[in-house]
């Protein structure tokens, strides 16, 4: 079973700038992994029209974090795994931005999932400079397989044949523009 990934925290504004909630983000998927109470993926794609979990049009962060949806409230803000198409062919899967710095990043990777986890469990975490980082201070975009994928036949495979070579890109393309 191989499905490598990063756990890299972003945040826009600066690292010890506070929150992500006021940064936006776009997630062109049209559906995300449903998990169960122990956030392991169920096997089920839901569809993101007319839920929280809807990014393909720029959002912030916070606008939806705390509404009334199960998925959000199991994981505690979010923290699932967006599909995409298994083509093996390298595409563009999420925007970050932050209007404060004008700084924005784009996701691109030619795997077929992408977990946003918005530091929902970061509770007093010291970082560089003396910052502590709390819930929420950085988010993160973990191309990969979807999680479980070695155990939900519907899912793509993970499974790496003897002798196979695994190889795979994530670029994370940052870009600045002049808000002043």
């Amino acid at each position: 079973v191989v499905n490598p990934t990063n756990h890299s925290y972003f945040n826009l504004a600066g690292h010890n700038s506070g929150t992500i909630l006021n940064q936006e983000m776009e997630i062109y998927s049209d559906g995300f992994l449903l998990t169960d109470e122990n956030l392991i993926p169920t096997g089920e794609i839901a569809d993101v029209t007319g839920t929280p979990m809807d990014f393909r049009k720029k959002k912030l962060v916070g606008k939806d974090i705390h509404a009334d949806y199960l998925p959000l409230k199991i994981a505690g803000g979010y923290d699932h795994n967006y599909v995409f198409a298994n083509d093996g062919k390298l595409k563009k899967v999420a925007m970050l931005y932050s209007p404060e710095t004008g700084i924005g990043m784009e996701v691109y990777t030619d795997l077929c999932g992408l977990q946003v986890y918005s530091g929902n469990f970061l509770v007093g975490e010291h970082g560089k400079d003396g910052a502590i980082y709390e819930k929420n201070t950085g988010i993160c975009f973990e191309t990969q397989f979807y999680p479980n994928s070695c155990k939900e036949p519907k899912f793509p495979s993970s499974i790496l044949p003897a002798g196979k070579v695994f190889r795979s890109r994530t670029i994370y393309k940052f870009v600045v523009e002049d808000v002043l």
